[in-house]
């Protein structure tokens, strides 16, 4: 097989972006994985060890920290409880859906203890103080993203501006 010197830069840049594609759905799958067996606890199944190491994740950009808050007023309900993995046989399917109804309880809880609209990164920010985390490149983006697909009619949040929210039933002022 002969190539011609364009035909083979054509072909080494089409493999260069299926290798891009596979590098992410490898670094998405190891995330959810992780996440799994974080929900799952100790008892939860590995993956058996093979001979060739995973490759590492893609590197992480980190939010911008938060500016110190004042102390916050005793909540007036509990904290939102994480699911437990305690239920034995239940699929990182459902364990990473319990978890997403759980962040956005707790981004509720958030919003109705602060008592204003929040940014999605202000709401990241005190989730993260609960032990709450989101995987991905852009975790404000992850959260954003989730508020947002709960914030249409007859959802608990309303969207107010570019990725800040409120409570549904709050009064608009």
């Amino acid at each position: 097989m002969v190539l011609s010197e364009a035909e083979a830069l054509a072909r080494l840049e089409a493999l260069r972006r299926e290798r891009e594609t596979i590098d992410r759905q490898i670094a998405e799958l190891l995330l959810y994985l992780d996440l799994g067996r974080r929900l799952g606890g100790p008892s939860a199944p590995r993956a058996p060890e093979s001979a060739e190491p995973p490759a590492p994740p893609p590197p992480r950009r980190e939010a911008p920290p938060a500016p110190p808050e004042p102390p916050a007023p005793a909540p007036s309900r509990p904290p939102v409880a994480q699911p437990s993995a305690a239920e034995p046989g239940l699929s990182e399917t459902v364990l990473a859906r319990r978890y997403g109804r759980a962040v956005i309880e707790a981004s509720l809880a958030v919003l109705e203890e602060a008592g204003r609209p929040l940014h999605a990164s202000e709401i990241l920010a005190r989730l993260a103080e609960q032990g709450f985390a989101l995987p991905g490149q852009d975790p404000v983006a992850a959260l954003n993203t989730r508020l947002w697909k709960r914030s249409g009619p007859g959802g608990p949040l309303k969207r107010l501006g570019e990725a800040v929210y409120a409570p549904a039933d709050a009064e608009e002022g």
